[in-house]
C-alpha cells in the first residue's frame, strides 16, 4: 500500500462537533466526502481494501448503543489488529522465525524493570 502523501485537511474539532450536534446528516455527508477525497490518492486495489476497513468501522459505530460504546468497539478492533491472531505482532514473529539471522530487539528483564513510589490518597471528607 502506498503512503498517504497528497492529502491535507485542516481539522477544526469545535466546528465538526457543532455540525454533528446541529445537523447530523450534513456532518455524515461531509465526513463521507472527506473520506472519499482521502481514498482517491490510493490505487484501486488499496481503495477496495481501505473501503472495506471503513465499512467495518462504520458498522461497529452503528451497532454500538452509545458513542462511548462505539469508541470502545473501535479501540478493540485496533488492538486486535496489533495483538490478535492475525495481528502485527504475529506477522513480525513469523518474519523473525523465517529470518532467524535478522537482529531482534534485546529482551528486558521482567523483574524490577520498573519501580514506582505509591502515593496514598486520603479521604478529604473526614
Amino acid at each position: 500500500m502506498q503512503a498517504a502523501t497528497s492529502f491535507y485537511f485542516e481539522f477544526d474539532f469545535d466546528e465538526w462537533a457543532a455540525l454533528a450536534r446541529s445537523n447530523p446528516s450534513e456532518f455524515e455527508a461531509r465526513r463521507q466526502a472527506l473520506l472519499d477525497g482521502f481514498l482517491q490518492q490510493f490505487s484501486d486495489a488499496d481503495q477496495r481494501r481501505l473501503r472495506g476497513l471503513q465499512f467495518r468501522i462504520d458498522m461497529e459505530r452503528r451497532r454500538a448503543r452509545t458513542p462511548m460504546a462505539g469508541c470502545i468497539r473501535l479501540s478493540s478492533m485496533m488492538w486486535d489488529s496489533v495483538v490478535g491472531p492475525n495481528g502485527l505482532r504475529n506477522a513480525l514473529n513469523r518474519f523473525l522465525a523465517f529470518y532467524p539471522e535478522h537482529p531482534t530487539p534485546a529482551k528486558r528483564p521482567l523483574s524490577s524493570a520498573y519501580t514506582a513510589r505509591i502515593i496514598p490518597f486520603h479521604n478529604s471528607s473526614r
